[in-house]
């Protein structure tokens, strides 16, 4: 990220934050981001046909192409962004991909209730021997409303917040800590 022309409040920081502060938010951001999309990736490694249903429901034929093409933009984008290698072209790939996941929570919600009134009722007569404290709060009291709608909260918000990381990497790159800078000594 270019040195801004702005001027500090404070000018005696600006040492620490081109030396210390930028490198480190810029490394922090990376492993973040790039963890988490190897965690998401390794297990469609493992299965790399396993979303071809999902990608043929995004519309992208052949799913089983698709949904291997998924596994290892997530895995091994998610390596790269972690090290600071490639990173503009892979967080890029990722990013749009995020993108889309976002899209997808937004289009297809969780729903409102994960019980019928039929299942509400069970539930409550079950009680413990089916559900923990907490399941039943969050299950039986609304039929699962209140959980559903956390959890739609969070994957729209989860998704909308690595998807801006991601295309943060892939505008302004891994940093000055990053195997493109100090190896390569240039970037995309």
């Amino acid at each position: 990220m270019p040195n801004s022309n702005t001027p500090l409040i404070l000018p005696f920081m600006g040492p620490f934050y081109d030396r210390l502060a930028k490198p480190l938010a810029f490394v922090g951001l990376r492993l973040v981001v790039g963890w988490l999309l190897i965690l998401e990736g390794w297990p469609k490694i493992l299965a790399p046909f396993a979303m071809a249903g999902f990608t043929e429901g995004l519309g992208l034929y052949p799913g089983w192409l698709w949904s291997a093409v998924l596994a290892v933009m997530q895995f091994a984008g998610g390596v790269l962004i972690l090290t600071g290698f490639l990173t503009r072209p892979a967080a890029l790939a990722n990013g749009i991909m995020l993108a889309v996941t976002y899209w997808f929570h937004l289009t297809h919600p969780y729903g409102d209730l994960a019980l019928t009134q039929e299942g509400i009722a069970a539930a409550q007569a079950a009680g413990q021997a089916l559900f923990t404290e907490d399941g039943l709060r969050n299950l039986a009291a609304d039929g699962g409303a209140t959980f559903l709608h956390q959890v739609q909260f969070k994957a729209e918000g989860l998704s909308a917040l690595w998807t801006v990381a991601a295309l943060f990497l892939a505008a302004f790159g891994a940093g000055p800590l990053s195997v493109d800078r100090t190896i390569l000594k240039r970037e995309f």
